[in-house]
């Protein structure tokens, strides 16, 4: 008795286990699931800011709110479509590994770019936005030749396996059309009756055909006797002898 109760007690605290650990990957998916969608709001609300003041802060503000909106949309691509791949292509790591090294001097630039907007000296700040100019497009630059890279392998990839697959589906409909392949032999032809005194083509072969009959060989019938002419039936009566006395 004890050892069933151990039995169930050891049942209980495993499905307890279970459960919470169900419960906890449960709530660090809802918890990283709302991680990402406030990331990716405040994004989009730093974005919209960015074109805002882009468009409505001429100068050396607004050329800085240019840069850094470039910065982060080609960095963001790069990302996106390098993470992408890489869960189909194994080649793609090393380009992440590489990326991610790009990746940290684009949040630095990003940084120095942020810090400088609130710049009361603008004078200094217009010397400085060549080289700064010149940095963003180093980085968008080599985050571009990255993702183009990964997309051009990827649609190499598809279009080898579209051609492989044509060649297949080409080889398979000749199959399933097999008889417009296949040599058509001619039926025989049916055997024609020669007209009198016309050579028969069997005579050729050693079998001598048939000649059909002329009124003057076929043997002589004889006549039609009267008898003959006049058949006799059962019903009639013979006639009688006559007598001789």
């Amino acid at each position: 008795m004890g050892t069933v109760i151990a039995v169930f007690a050891l049942l209980f605290l495993l499905c307890v286990l279970a459960g919470a650990y169900a419960t906890v990957k449960v709530v660090g998916a809802a918890r990283r699931g709302v991680d990402r969608t406030l990331s990716q709001a405040r994004r989009t609300v730093e974005d919209t800011t960015l074109r805002a003041r882009t468009l409505a802060q001429p100068g050396p503000v607004g050329q800085l709110a240019e840069l850094r909106l470039r910065l982060r949309t080609s960095m963001r691509a790069t990302q996106d479509a390098l993470a992408a791949g890489a869960a189909e292509d194994e080649s793609l790591k090393e380009s992440l590994s590489l990326f991610e090294r790009l990746s940290a001097h684009g949040h630095e630039l990003d940084g120095e770019l942020r810090r400088l907007e609130s710049e009361p000296d603008r004078a200094t700040l217009a010397e400085r936005l060549p080289a700064l100019r010149e940095r963003t497009e180093r980085i968008t630059r080599s985050a571009d030749s990255l993702r183009w890279a990964a997309r051009d392998r990827a649609r190499r990839f598809a279009d080898d396996d579209l051609d492989s697959l044509s060649a297949q589906i080409d080889v398979e409909s000749g199959a399933l059309r097999h008889w417009t392949t296949e040599p058509t032999t001619p039926a025989p032809p049916w055997p024609e009756t020669p007209e009198p005194g016309t050579p028969d083509p069997a005579g050729q072969t050693g079998q001598q055909a048939p000649r059909p009959r002329t009124t003057a060989e076929e043997p002589a019938r004889p006549a039609i006797t009267p008898s003959a002419a006049q058949p006799t039936y059962p019903w009639q009566k013979k006639p009688r002898p006559e007598s001789t006395t």
